[in-house]
């Protein structure tokens, strides 16, 4: 199976902390690599956790508030003075805003850059899919906060399907046979017969998925896009103590988080952007934990694989 992983590179909210940086990861999936947010210091934790520059093409921005959007022209910057050449663009998915604030520091700060940053708007009331390739597709999630804001869904694409090298033996099917049976395809012996798809082959590997959703009030209107996900990211930026704050500003508690992962029924729960009040998060994880059980902690550099039946 090809490797589907998030790595977070910040978990944090609002401001750079020594505990914790602004919102960025990084999802490699079947040895692609694209990034959810970009908030300040971003190229610093890529350094840090020796993250690739050169597989990185596409970005998604959820929302056009500063901790989330802050390290993109640094990071630009950066991947023209690595030599990042015209054959490379780099794609960043977001509010057709963005643009319009992003392009004149690209002038000025880049205008001699040896790539092209190629910007592609998305709408924020509605769900839709901004990213297919032949294995993966990216969609929105419409969320709930003080400005407009998109979470994203990564849903891998069912695979082929796995030969029965049994099978295939006995059979004596041909090689240049293989790549068709695995699409599907039966197979027609010399002497004519027929052999049903079914009997060289096993089901694919069910394929897997990965939502995202960062600054957002708790919201039901998410459950039918994200429903069965194998793994959530979920705003959490404070304790139950906290719920009226979190109210007044749009966010989540982790508890609330939980409600949602419960709802939805995913595999497991990742909390985080956790606000800096909190010098442990540990009440945090305990409050989600009541409600959720498969629930754990964001911390910079961790990895998350993304797997069915997450554990």
């Amino acid at each position: 199976m090809e490797p589907f992983e998030i790595q977070i590179l910040g978990c944090g909210s609002a401001k750079p902390s020594t505990r914790h940086n602004t919102s960025s990861q990084l999802v490699d999936l079947r040895s692609k690599l694209f990034m959810i947010d970009c908030g300040e210091g971003t190229q610093l934790q890529m350094a840090r956790y020796h993250a690739s520059y050169a597989r990185l093409n596409h970005i998604f921005i959820s929302h056009l508030h500063g901790d989330h959007c802050f390290g993109l022209i640094g990071l630009i910057s950066t991947l023209g003075m690595l030599g990042r050449g015209h054959a490379h663009s780099l794609h960043i998915h977001a509010l057709p805003e963005l643009e319009t604030l992003l392009r004149p520091q690209i002038d000025y700060f880049c205008h001699e850059m040896p790539y092209e940053v190629v910007f592609h708007p998305f709408s924020y009331d509605h769900a839709e899919v901004i990213y297919d390739d032949r294995s993966v597709t990216v969609s929105t999630v419409p969320l709930n906060h003080r400005i407009p804001c998109c979470g994203f869904v990564f849903r891998e694409k069912e695979g082929a399907r796995h030969i029965r090298r049994d099978m295939i033996d006995a059979y004596e099917v041909p090689i240049s046979q293989i790549g068709l049976i695995k699409n599907g395809a039966d197979f027609v012996t010399p002497e004519g017969d027929v052999i049903a798809n079914e009997r060289l082959t096993m089901p694919p590997t069910p394929p897997r998925s990965y939502a995202y959703l960062c600054d957002t009030a708790p919201s039901v209107s998410v459950i039918p896009l994200i429903e069965g996900v194998d793994v959530l990211y979920h705003d959490a930026t404070f304790a139950t103590t906290e719920e009226g704050r979190a109210q007044a500003t749009f966010h989540s508690t982790s508890a609330q988080a939980a409600a949602i992962a419960s709802a939805a029924r995913v595999g497991k729960l990742v909390l985080g952007h956790y606000s800096s009040r909190y010098d442990d998060e540990r009440p945090l994880l305990d409050e989600a934990l009541a409600v959720f059980p498969n629930t754990v902690l964001a911390r910079e550099g961790m990895k998350i694989e993304v797997n069915k039946n997450c554990e």
